[in-house]
């Protein structure tokens, strides 16, 4: 396995050195800023080389959405036969050019580099430091002596006595699971179309990953070393501040984020909505009402006075 993934120890210690290197002469070598920076900066060159992925993560979720009906009508004519019902699922991905599984793609592209920034880190909180990559011993011992808020970032919450420690791992991940709370929520209550009582299983599978993810993060980083907390931390501010731009900027037909799109567009255009018992008008800027399903109304004529 060492072998394997040595192209990516490779890659992410030398980014990691490259970074501190350059930060050296700001904060100092042993410097816990230094190391920490490396870090984010190491997620931020990720992040970046991933934006093709999660635009095409976009793409293929809002394909999904409009094919919706469609899979409907497939689940409905082979309710009897899952084998035909998921041979003319994958002939309707295939003809729109689709993949359900393209929103996991940002995630399994970051998973082999964050087990490759894991066993670095790991390595460098053994005693003796055990290098890896293009580190070399004297910044093992460098990278074991810098300290994140007092905690030394090769030391996990399950393997030091020490206080400061235990405090940052804790915030770090409930930073994390907290993060990845309100990324999901996010997406489920602005980023998602409205979905009627059909799409039950589709609604259900979101609030297991609402559920499911934080809670995920909250059991296992008590294994993580400070500086993979570092990290996991950074990228999910990240992905949270990329879709609240997305969701902002060019959010999803349909969505309550569109709609409100929408009204601000309208509202900016001098287009003023009312809304009534029966029918919904429209005031443009000059002040005459039309209605949405009817042509526009004419005024009535004054009565002349004898």
């Amino acid at each position: 396995m060492d072998s394997i993934l040595k192209p990516l120890y490779i890659a992410v210690s030398w980014v990691i050195v490259t970074i501190h290197d350059l930060l050296t002469p700001i904060f100092g070598t042993n410097s816990g800023v230094s190391w920490s920076l490396a870090i984010i900066g190491l997620v931020i060159i990720i992040r970046i080389i991933l934006i093709p992925l999660f635009v095409k993560q976009i793409k293929s979720q809002r394909a999904l959405t409009a094919l919706q009906p469609h899979m409907k009508e497939i689940q409905k004519k082979y309710k009897d036969d899952r084998q035909k019902q998921s041979e003319e699922m994958m002939k309707l991905y295939k003809e729109h050019k689709t993949n359900p599984l393209a929103s996991c793609f940002p995630i399994l592209a970051q998973a082999p580099i964050f087990f490759a920034l894991f066993t670095v880190l790991n390595g460098i909180g053994k005693n003796p430091p055990v290098k890896h990559g293009v580190l070399s011993q004297e910044d093992v011992v460098s990278a074991a002596q810098a300290k994140f808020f007092g905690a030394p970032i090769s030391q996990t919450f399950l393997g030091s006595d020490i206080t400061t420690v235990k405090l940052v791992t804790i915030i770090l991940i409930v930073f994390m699971s907290l993060t990845t709370f309100t990324t999901q929520r996010q997406l489920m209550t602005k980023g998602m179309p409205k979905m009627d009582s059909s799409n039950n299983m589709m609604l259900q599978q979101q609030k297991i990953m609402l559920y499911a993810f934080p809670l995920i993060f909250a059991i296992t980083g008590v294994n993580f070393p400070v500086g993979v907390l570092i990290y996991w931390s950074t990228t999910n501010l990240w992905t949270w501040g990329q879709q609240f731009y997305v969701i902002k900027r060019n959010p999803t037909p349909g969505s309550p984020a569109y709609e409100e799109l929408q009204r601000k567009r309208n509202k900016k255009s001098g287009v003023i909505e009312e809304k009534t018992e029966n029918t919904k008008n429209t005031k443009n800027s000059e002040g005459t009402t039309i209605e949405e399903k009817g042509q526009r109304q004419q005024p009535k004529k004054k009565k002349k006075k004898k």
